[in-house]
């Protein structure tokens, strides 16, 4: 490929729009533009690399006899009806109709269309198992769509189904696909970890993560060094140090301060793990609730709405109604509420506690005594420091970007749509069934952000659009161009991706647009080394350089790239 045939309009201002690495990068080096909010079309060298990184799914899925195939976009409405989802799914559902005012969802996953594909052709346990799959496009209303290829309203997604006759072939067929996915990312240059996740409006009780580490992760996880456990602190279990607050006996105290917990444990020189710290919300079902964690964690949402659905926090009425003071909120005299506290709280018999009133707290509380717990439960969101559930060892934080994830459904669905089998003694049984997700164009911004530097993109060997690219510093030199096209032709000769950067700019111009692009491996032709008998090869991952002859650089380009493809 000649640069200057290639459509790849670069920028030499990072766009303003642009907050993240990933996105500023590949607008920069023009393998992205944007249409409309979440909307982005992807310019040839993006989607070389999207073909690439399906090509390794491909390549993984056909391994484990996973069969692609391909449904429509548009999904009728009376299949999410069925399955409960069209109205339980919420605002991000697209939803179209058709001149007959007949009603569509723009599939943002496709449970419903696969159960209902084989509902009526699966029909006996010797069928079993059988796992499909597509590579498609998919569509979400997110509220704020942002960051690039990191969270659109039109994105490319592989999504997997499994049918099981037996809880063990959902197992095996589960395993078989999570392998394939940590194959799948390490293949690609991402380094991810396996994260016990929340399942979220997929459903199912079992389900992993794939969590390409970066910074600009929207997605916080916990993980372990010592044992490998991970976990995205949403669904993380965790052990949680509490301290015991001062005194056994409930006295009143003083707390001139803003009612934070940083400014409580400052004032009285108490650890913040010492306090605790109260929510006051109202349950879907219209409960009015006070929730309480350690004062050094947070109420996890995800972990809050499984305990009390599609919940809200007491505006202020509500909370001078029940008697209760923001800042100084607590468990002691508050009537005509249900308490449930953290789990991590149940031995602990000194509480520090908001006193609702205004610079005011009780030292002493004491559940039992001094006020009721209605219920225990699992309610903080884990940290760094946590105790790791499997071990013991100290938690380490970090973030993620999600790309992949796979569930245990089990019969959520086929139960709703009546997907039924015949088992060996003829008894009718819902199909056992699995899912399994990657985000495709995300991954494209996961590689990047995990593989940039102040100059560009650096693309691992495997999903880079081009493996090397030729830089001839004067085209127009009888001496350089001839080599250059040499060497590139006998590159494609050799089998691999080249481009020849063909254009009449200035040497800078060049070296810029190369570390911009981040083809790993570049091939500088400049006067004084051709004269010599030599070119410089320069390695975009470690800007190493070395000077080769003429002669011998084919034969070591073609090693390097090979030994590095997926």
């Amino acid at each position: 490929m000649k640069m200057s045939k290639l459509y790849a309009p670069t920028l030499k201002e990072d766009p303003t729009e642009a907050e993240l690495a990933s996105h500023r990068l590949l607008l920069r080096a023009g393998m992205i533009r944007r249409g409309a909010a979440g909307l982005y079309s992807y310019l040839p060298l993006a989607w070389r690399t999207i073909s690439k990184i399906e090509a390794i799914i491909r390549e993984e899925m056909e391994a484990i006899d996973a069969q692609e195939m391909l449904t429509p976009i548009l999904t009728d409405a009376e299949l999410w009806h069925q399955s409960g989802r069209w109205d339980a799914y919420g605002p991000e559902l697209m939803r179209v109709s058709d001149r007959h005012d007949h009603e569509f969802a723009l599939g943002p996953t496709h449970e419903e269309t696969y159960t209902d594909l084989v509902r009526n052709e699966l029909r006996s346990y010797k069928q079993l198992p059988v796992t499909l799959y597509h590579i498609q496009d998919k569509f979400r209303d997110e509220l704020r769509p942002r960051f690039g290829l990191m969270r659109g309203r039109e994105f490319i997604m592989k999504d997997a189904y499994s049918f099981s006759a037996t809880q063990e072939s959902l197992q095996e067929c589960y395993d078989q696909e999570k392998d394939a996915y940590a194959s799948i990312m390490e293949r690609s240059g991402l380094k991810a970890l396996q994260v016990v996740a929340d399942s979220g409006q997929i459903g199912g009780d079992t389900s992993v993560e794939f969590m390409a580490l970066a910074d600009a992760g929207e997605a916080d996880l916990v993980y372990c060094d010592d044992c490998g456990f991970a976990a995205d602190t949403e669904a993380a279990v965790v052990g949680i140090h509490v301290e015991e607050g001062p005194g056994s006996e409930l006295e009143k105290i003083e707390t001139p301060c803003d009612g934070t917990i940083e400014a409580v444990s400052k004032l009285l020189d108490l650890p913040e793990c010492a306090c605790r710290k109260s929510v006051a919300l109202v349950a879907e079902d219209g409960t009015l609730v006070l929730a309480i964690v350690p004062g050094d964690h947070e109420i996890n949402d995800v972990k809050a709405e499984h305990l009390f659905g599609h919940y809200d926090l007491m505006s202020d009425d509500e909370l001078e109604k029940c008697g209760l003071v923001k800042g100084f909120m607590g468990p002691v005299g508050a009537n005509g509420l249900k308490v449930v506290a953290d789990v991590s709280l149940k031995d602990s018999q000194s509480w520090l506690v908001g006193a609702n009133e205004v610079g005011f707290h009780f030292k002493g509380a004491k559940p039992g005594r001094d006020f009721q717990v209605d219920e225990w439960a699992d309610l903080a969101s884990a940290k760094e420091g946590d105790a790791c559930p499997k071990c013991g060892a100290k938690l380490k934080g970090a973030r993620g970007i999600e790309c992949g994830q796979v569930f245990q459904l089990g019969t959520k669905y086929s139960e709703a749509m009546g997907a039924t089998f015949a088992d060996e003694d003829g008894k009718e049984k819902p199909l056992i069934m699995g899912c399994y997700g990657i985000g495709v164009s995300r991954m494209v911004s996961a590689i990047v952000e995990q593989h940039h530097d102040e100059h560009g993109i650096i693309w691992p060997v495997s999903v880079a659009p081009y493996e090397v690219e030729v830089v001839p510093l004067d085209v127009n030199d009888d001496l350089v161009w001839p080599v250059a096209v040499k060497i590139a032709s006998d590159l494609v000769a050799a089998g691999i991706e080249v481009v020849v950067d063909d254009r009449k700019e200035r040497p800078g111009v060049k070296f810029n647009d190369a570390d911009l692009y981040g083809f790993p491996y570049q091939i500088v032709c400049g006067k004084k080394a051709v004269k010599n008998g030599n070119v410089e090869v320069k390695d975009r991952a470690t800007g190493e350089r070395q000077e080769l002859s003429i002669d011998e650089v084919v034969a070591m380009v073609v090693k390097q790239v090979e030994s590095q493809r997926a």
